[in-house]
């Protein structure tokens, strides 16, 4: 009898979450290593930097991160009649996931899909989330379980935003991503290059020439400007995929982000590259997605967002 009272509950909640949270913004990949999580960390700290009230949710049960790259692998989290409060990270950013409810963070997580639906339900339900202006959703790569019953669960989504790397291969699973959302009847928001190129710099005697190896192991020739400073852009992924796949789809084109091993190094440390350097060049990068998702959000539903 309780148990029956409690889902009644949780199911009121999830069909009042529409009028708490405004904007609820799905980020898949189609294929592991793209940087999806670090992309879903990136809009929910830019987004929350603008003065939002943002919440993210790890709903990928098997290998959740966001934590850590949050710095919030410590956190316990608080629950009181019934409904779970959660962690609060940088620039406020509220953040649920998996990690805060798994003892030992070595054992993996083998579940099958009805438990799954059971611990996304809660996920939605359960979470005292408050009022949100955008609810940000990392999930698992590929197109399973997770996004199916998120988009079945959760009312009134606003779309999904797509990361890829630029190769080929991730293209094409980013390709899988898209008709997956039109499937589901989702909107796409638009496709997030990851990983895009790689800024090196240097000084040299000024109006002189260097050259260095580029991606392919020919030569680069790099001129040095009268300041004696010099930069280019490396293209380890190749450049520009994510744009043309956008297109083939008919699909808007978000942006891309530079390939930054502060990112990386941020990740492990628990300090996000948006909160590191605030000003920064991906930073900045990830602002531009933001204005860009923002501007897909206004024109689409919501008179209440106000791009500043």
């Amino acid at each position: 009898m309780e148990q029956a009272y409690q889902q009644m509950q949780r199911k009121m909640r999830m069909s009042k979450i529409g009028d708490s949270i405004k904007h609820k913004i799905m980020v898949l990949s189609g294929k592991g290593g793209v940087g999806k999580t670090t992309v879903a960390t990136g809009l929910a700290l830019s987004l929350a930097k603008r003065g939002m009230k943002v919440g993210l949710m790890d709903i990928d049960i098997t290998g959740p991160n966001v934590p850590k790259m949050l710095g919030l692998e410590d956190v316990q989290l608080h629950i009181e009649d019934g409904q779970i409060f959660p962690a609060i990270g940088p620039n406020g950013v509220k953040v649920i996931s998996m990690a805060f409810l798994i003892e030992d963070p070595d054992k993996p997580v083998i579940w099958r899909g009805p438990i799954k639906l059971g611990a996304i339900q809660q996920f939605i339900g359960d979470v005292a989330w408050g009022e949100l202006d955008a609810l940000v959703i990392d999930f698992p790569p590929g197109t399973g379980d997770e996004p199916l019953t998120v988009s079945q669960t959760l009312p009134n989504l606003d779309g999904v935003v797509i990361v890829t790397t630029p190769q080929e291969v991730a293209l094409l699973d980013s390709r899988k991503s898209i008709n997956f959302a039109k499937t589901i009847n989702v909107p796409v928001l638009g496709v997030v290059e990851n990983m895009s190129g790689y800024t090196v710099s240097g000084t040299a005697p000024a109006g002189s020439e260097i050259s260095i190896i580029g991606p392919n192991g020919a030569p680069l020739n790099v001129k040095v400007s009268d300041d004696g400073n010099w930069e280019t852009k490396l293209d380890l992924f190749k450049s520009g995929g994510g744009e043309s796949s956008a297109i083939d789809l008919e699909v808007p084109f978000l942006g891309a982000l530079p390939f930054d091993p502060g990112v990386v190094r941020g990740g492990d440390d628990g300090v996000h590259r948006i909160v590191a350097d605030p000003e920064g060049d991906t930073a900045t990068a990830f602002d531009s997605v933001v204005e860009e998702i923002l501007g897909q959000l206004s024109n689409s539903t919501s008179p209440d967002i106000k791009i500043t």
